[in-house]
């Protein structure tokens, strides 16, 4: 049975879309597999004021069905998701929320990608760094990631060279990292390195 919803029955104030405020701060971590970017994550959203989302790559995997894919639809698949990833980002940004992503820019269009849809000025870059070595060595430690796979990512996570903050997490502890980015935020430099990024690699054809 269809149910009358006239003027008279809605709740016009269960009708109302709430305001809500606008650009959210995005702290983006990148660096290779194994190099400590969800530690810090955890770590970041213990010490910075006010509240903040974490929002990793590898729970959107998470999500998708465990039906088996074939090997030539697997990139397409992931990359499918990753622009998905990229999106929900930016519509959770928009709306004000303050984000700490941590996810390898191990592919040059997924940079390029975040730098169309994310606010420029109110993203923070920070390098994830460690040596490859010390990366090699969490992989076998760890065994739950692919061998080779930090190798892979390694020249390419950081090729762009320009970041708003550095930290190292062969020297440092993720809880050092985190606080070493949130005394940083106060005096990042200007423009970010975002805005740089985005004037420098998206110049129109």
């Amino acid at each position: 049975m269809a149910i009358d919803v006239t003027p008279d029955t809605v709740d016009l104030a269960h009708a109302h879309i709430p305001d809500t405020a606008v650009g959210g701060t995005t702290i983006l971590l990148n660096g290779t597999s194994s190099s400590g970017k969800t530690s810090i994550a955890r770590e970041l959203l213990n010490v910075l004021d006010g509240t903040w989302f974490h929002m990793p790559v590898d729970a959107f995997h998470a999500m998708r069905s465990k039906r088996e894919i074939a090997d030539k639809d697997l990139q397409a698949e992931i990359d499918r998701t990753i622009k998905g990833f990229h999106r929900a980002v930016a519509g959770m940004a928009a709306t004000g929320n303050n984000l700490v992503v941590d996810y390898p820019l191990s592919r040059r269009w997924r940079l390029l990608d975040l730098l169309d849809v994310l606010v420029p000025e109110n993203t923070v870059l920070v390098g994830v760094r460690c040596p490859l070595a010390e990366l090699e060595r969490r992989e076998v430690e760890r065994g739950d990631r692919q061998r080779g796979l930090a190798a892979l990512q390694y020249h390419e996570v950081h090729s762009h060279e320009l970041h708003d903050l550095d930290v190292d997490t062969s020297v440092h502890s993720p809880r050092e990292c985190a606080l070493q980015i949130r005394d940083g935020l106060p005096g990042l430099p200007r423009p970010t390195a975002f805005e740089t990024l985005r004037r420098t690699m998206r110049k129109p054809a």
